[in-house]
């Protein structure tokens, strides 16, 4: 009868580590307000209201890891330039919407719209298997949606108004 009793000591250490080793699901971060300096996003993702971006100089969603899905929901990510004539001629190329640089699987989802930005939209630079769709693009100063570098991109029911100026004129995606 002892040795059953040690027995059953054990196996209640043993289960007691385990139940402490447990940790919860990452909850997506939520996304809306102002945005007065870059935000990068390492997990995945989403808007819960619109977004006014007062970043000067630089992006204002930035995906700083692989495999991270931003979900626009519906909503609007605003940048700063003029809403009627964008940049009248020029731009300034740092100020987009949303960049990734050098990830693998990113993955941007509308729908929603990103507009008046000082550069592009959405940029994605050396960016590999990523998908963009169903986002609208419209008064940007540079391209909507611009892809540099990288391989086996998706973009699938996007829109681009407006995009694009007097000097660089290459608009849309």
């Amino acid at each position: 009868m002892r040795t059953m009793n040690r027995l059953t000591a054990r196996m209640c250490f043993t289960f007691v580590p385990f139940a402490v080793l447990m940790t919860p699901n990452a909850e997506a971060a939520k996304i809306s307000g102002t945005i007065s300096t870059t935000m990068t996003i390492t997990e995945d993702s989403q808007l819960v209201g619109d977004v006014t971006c007062a970043v000067t100089g630089a992006a204002c969603i930035s995906v700083g890891a692989s495999n991270v899905a931003l979900d626009l929901n519906g909503f609007t990510i605003t940048g700063q330039s003029d809403p009627q004539t964008a940049c009248s001629g020029g731009g300034t190329g740092g100020e987009s919407g949303i960049t990734a640089v050098g990830q693998t699987g990113v993955t941007i989802r509308g729908p929603g719209i990103v507009q008046r930005f000082r550069g592009f939209g959405i940029s994605l630079s050396n960016s590999t298997s990523s998908t963009i769709t169903g986002v609208t693009t419209a008064t940007n100063c540079f391209s909507g949606i611009f892809l540099s570098g990288g391989a086996l991109n998706e973009l699938d029911r996007n829109i681009a108004i407006r995009n694009g100026n007097v000097n660089n004129p290459c608009g849309g995606i």
